[in-house]
């Protein structure tokens, strides 16, 4: 598929018109995406996690990878017209009023998807996007706000996430979309899933418009919502289904025959009270991106090879390239992201103004932290010649490269010229005897054992 040439007054931001029905609006949750490609990133070849300075990308990777499928095929048979790549904003949000500890177990994130943060919101706008964050709020709340938006617009919105605390906005006109990830018959591979009402009542056990007053009562281990300890999605579907809602369950908590749930319920009212305020996603946020703005224009393939170019990302190059007809080595790469030289300290500090938290010492192939070698010197302390007197570079030989000369020179080495080791004497009972010395049977270890008598039994 080519892509029509981009034209400079019609940009991702500069909507045609306004939304409504025939539209399709893919709202991807960016946060979550990011992460799974890390992780997935980590299932793959190392060499390809890494630019050629050391700079992390396996994520940044995939990410653009799932990017552009979805300009070019869209996803389950929809092509987008709308894009909005949400993200969470780095700063608390109104839930940590309501609950201190709302999100207080959640690790912090991997070494070496920090550094690639930024960069995501780079690529987003290579794309000729915009990222979307709102102060205060989770990307939830937002994508929420947008779904519901294009919903009484008369547009369909896909929601792109592996949350199921979105499964609560799935209607006629919302669907659910959870992407293939991982490779298949490997360990942590999820096939892909549109999810829709029919979808969410299998999971859940209740309709999408009950799944809040479910969750209030499980809570969620993930974003440490603590619901009610005991309660599980299949009991607190039968409840919901019985008394309608959560207030209607705690008004008649004395119709419960289990004495022991009765109990519990009672003792954790207010924590669950407080756990349906938590998952209940805001509909309403005042968001400072339009949806309209989210409206797909032309795509400026050269703005986008540039940055491709510059994060190294080569396979990507190669099909926007041949889906343009730009010929890739035409566009320089973006200067203020590109690897100036392999392993160099300015091509390390290139992007430090973007990425906090990049270690200027990774290695580019594991991403461990790798010690810098002495150089090599002669007996007369000049630099670039080794110890044996075979010039080197400056760098000298890498550490595996001096130990495979070392093992080679000493298998050359003939044995009378080999110096001995000097052996210590065993104690008296780790002390063995030689090969050749008899046993106290009369037996030499080379020997063949003697047949067993008849009748022997093994002890």
């Amino acid at each position: 598929m080519a892509f029509p040439p981009a034209d400079t007054a019609a940009t991702a931001t500069a909507p045609a018109r306004t939304l409504g029905p025939g539209d399709h609006v893919f709202l991807v949750d960016g946060s979550s995406f990011v992460y799974r490609a890390y992780f997935q990133s980590m299932n793959q070849d190392a060499k390809y996690n890494y630019r050629s300075d050391g700079l992390p990308t396996g994520a940044l990777r995939l990410f653009c990878t799932k990017i552009y499928q979805f300009l070019l095929d869209g996803a389950v048979d929809i092509t987008p017209t709308h894009l909005a790549i949400v993200f969470d904003k780095a700063e608390e949000t109104f839930r940590n009023a309501i609950y201190a500890e709302y999100k207080a177990t959640r690790k912090a994130a991997p070494d070496d998807l920090v550094p690639q943060f930024p960069l995501m919101r780079a690529a987003v706008r290579a794309f000729g996007l915009e990222p979307v964050e709102q102060a205060g709020y989770e990307a939830d709340d937002v994508i929420a706000t947008y779904a519901v938006e294009a919903a009484r617009a008369g547009a369909d919105a896909l929601i792109i996430s592996a949350d199921k605390d979105l499964m609560q906005l799935v209607t006629d006109r919302i669907q659910f979309y959870d992407f293939e990830s991982g490779a298949r018959g490997r360990p942590g591979y999820r096939p892909e899933r549109k999810i829709g009402i029919p979808e969410v009542i299998d999971y859940f056990g209740v309709p999408p418009e009950k799944v809040v007053e479910v969750q209030a009562l499980v809570g969620d281990p993930s974003d440490n919502v603590p619901g009610v300890p005991g309660i599980g999605v299949k009991t607190a579907a039968q409840l919901i289904t019985e008394f309608g809602d959560l207030e209607q369950l705690l008004a008649r908590l004395d119709e419960i025959k289990q004495p022991k749930r009765r109990e519990t319920l009672a003792a954790n009212a207010e924590q669950a009270r407080v756990s349906r305020q938590l998952v209940s996603l805001d509909i309403a946020v005042a968001v400072d991106q339009p949806l309209d703005a989210a409206r797909l224009g032309p795509l400026d393939a050269r703005r986008l090879l540039a940055f491709t170019r510059a994060m190294e990302l080569n396979t990507l190059t190669k099909r926007v390239a041949e889906a343009s007809g730009i010929d890739a080595e035409s566009v320089e790469p973006d200067p203020a992201l590109r690897a100036k030289g392999r392993g160099t300290s300015e091509a390390r500090g290139q992007v430090g103004s973007m990425v906090t938290g990049y270690s200027r010492n990774r290695s580019p192939v594991a991403g461990r932290t790798r010690r810098r070698q002495p150089t090599p010197r002669a007996a007369n302390g000049a630099p670039g010649r080794a110890l044996g007197g075979r010039a080197t570079s400056s760098a000298g030989p890498s550490p595996r490269r001096r130990g495979q000369r070392r093992r080679r020179s000493r298998s050359r080495r003939p044995t009378a010229s080999r110096p001995q080791r000097r052996q210590c004497a065993p104690s008296r009972s780790t002390r063995r005897r030689p090969r050749s010395s008899p046993t106290s049977s009369g037996l030499t270890r080379s020997s063949p054992k003697p047949p067993r008598p008849a009748g022997s039994a093994l002890r």
